[in-house]
């Protein structure tokens, strides 16, 4: 099976656009993605029918679609799983594409006469619903996740102690929040100089995605060469979006951001120049939360 060039672009555009979109009206869908205005809801990533999260490009556009029609729910299926669990998609409802990547294998005869098999990665679509979109399905599908609330503060700041601890990252107290590169070492502003204390861990989740660049962890380059050009814009989204994975997997919300306006200008310039950097950038965060997930336990 040959993977279809025209559509595969259209594919990375369709996401593209949808996202620039929401950056040109200064939303970031993937900052508040786990209840609309009026819904609660616990920060969490879309689910699929089995319990396992969704992933890179997919949370990003779940956590989107579930923005702007106001899901409060996590959950998401296929057409067919939703039969399968003997429940049925509300007549009229539109679902949200998908995507997951697949691969082919090319056989190429070198000069000497050779096999060598090459795979050729590409990107196949399919579409979800909303456990709200759907009638039927079983109780626990349409459970909304508890609001986290306040007092439950002392004992989840101790568990994302515990978390961000077990990095074994160089975290010292200054007056800024930035991760040096060269003396491999993450400056945070002291907890108690946040309005709340998760605010404090989500600016920790931001430096901490950047301290995963390291060439002795994942060796990450997106070309930056000074301050404020393509390849700062490019990492700073990675470290955006791997702060709101990290967010989502922990259960705290991100920390909004003085400079977003600033950011979301240098994010449109290479989203429009590159239709397939959100998928890429997407992708780098997710290997950035995985690597920090995997970090041994003391």
């Amino acid at each position: 099976m040959k993977p279809d060039v025209q559509y595969q672009s259209d594919i990375y555009a369709r996401v593209t656009n949808k996202i620039l979109a929401d950056l040109e009206s200064g939303n970031l869908t993937w900052r508040k993605p786990w209840n609309s205005e009026h819904m609660a809801g616990q920060v969490m990533r879309p689910l699929r029918w089995n319990n396992i999260p969704y992933t890179g490009i997919n949370t990003l556009v779940l956590w989107g679609t579930a923005a702007e029609k106001g899901y409060a729910l996590p959950y998401w299926m296929t057409f067919k799983q939703a039969i399968d669990l003997k429940a049925n998609v509300r007549k009229g409802e539109k679902g949200e594409q998908v995507v997951y990547a697949d691969k082919i294998v090319r056989d190429e005869e070198t000069p000497e006469g050779d096999i060598n098999s090459r795979q050729i990665p590409f990107l196949k679509t399919y579409t979800v619903f909303n456990a709200s979109q759907i009638e039927g399905l079983p109780e626990y599908y349409y459970r909304v996740p508890e609001t986290v609330i306040a007092a439950d503060a002392p004992q989840r700041m101790e568990t994302l102690e515990a978390f961000f601890a077990q990095t074994k990252a160089d975290i010292y107290t200054g007056t800024k929040a930035y991760y040096h590169p060269v003396t491999d070492r993450i400056q945070m502003p002291p907890l108690e100089s946040f309005e709340k204390a998760t605010d404090y861990y989500a600016v920790l989740a931001h430096e901490l995605t950047h301290w995963t660049k390291h060439p002795t962890r994942l060796n990450r380059d997106m070309g930056r060469k000074h301050y404020g050009d393509e390849g700062y814009a490019k990492e700073e989204l990675v470290a955006e979006l791997g702060a709101c994975f990290l967010g989502a997997d922990l259960g705290f919300e991100p920390m909004p951001e003085a400079q977003h306006a600033a950011y979301i200008q240098s994010w449109l310039k290479v989203l429009k120049d590159d239709k397939r950097f959100i998928f890429s950038a997407a992708s780098h965060a997710q290997k950035a939360v995985e690597y920090i997930h995997a970090l041994p336990v003391p």
